[in-house]
């Protein structure tokens, strides 16, 4: 692979790669080696790949397996909730064009499988068919996790619009 296909790479997906890490793993630093690894490989297998969709894709998928990995390891086995983040943290997550960073928040602290699917629909504009396909779970699947994770996400906007008010 050139240095200039590799930086191209690096240039265009770089902000895909870090947002799907960070909505995994919460974390700024440990998004940051998730890329690191991700683009590694990259250059280590140079993959062919049939078009921007199958590429984008592939790299959705290496960076979930990276950090279904990551979590595996034992010494990576502690999280700490959302609450917890500082702001100075959150300000590395901010979403173009998203409607309310209390959105983005509240999907990001759905269950895995609920927010997946949310976070690839919504803020990658992948289509059901596509969600099913790089998760490798059926289409209806992805739609009854899709329909519970927007009843899970109303529900966690209802109640910080409710501490709010009070």
């Amino acid at each position: 692979m050139e240095k200039t296909q590799f930086e191209n790479y690096f240039k265009n997906y770089y902000a895909l790669v870090f947002r799907i890490a960070f909505s995994e793993l919460k974390s700024h630093a440990d998004a940051d080696d998730i890329v690191q690894d991700v683009f590694l490989k990259l250059l280590l297998y140079q993959p062919a790949f049939e078009s921007t969709e199958h590429e984008k894709a592939w790299l959705i998928r290496i960076t979930i397996n990276q950090c279904k990995d990551y979590r595996k390891n034992k010494w990576n086995n502690s999280t700490i909730g959302f609450e917890h983040i500082p702001e100075s943290e959150k300000a590395y997550f901010k979403v173009p064009h998203v409607e309310s960073d209390d959105t983005l928040w509240a999907v990001l602290e759905l269950k895995e499988n609920y927010r997946r699917p949310l976070y690839l629909f919504y803020y990658e504009d992948y289509s059901i068919k596509e969600i099913a396909a790089l998760l490798h779970i059926p289409e209806n699947t992805v739609k009854t996790n899709l329909k519970r994770g927007r009843e899970q996400v109303k529900k966690l906007l209802d109640l910080s619009e409710h501490k709010r008010s009070q």
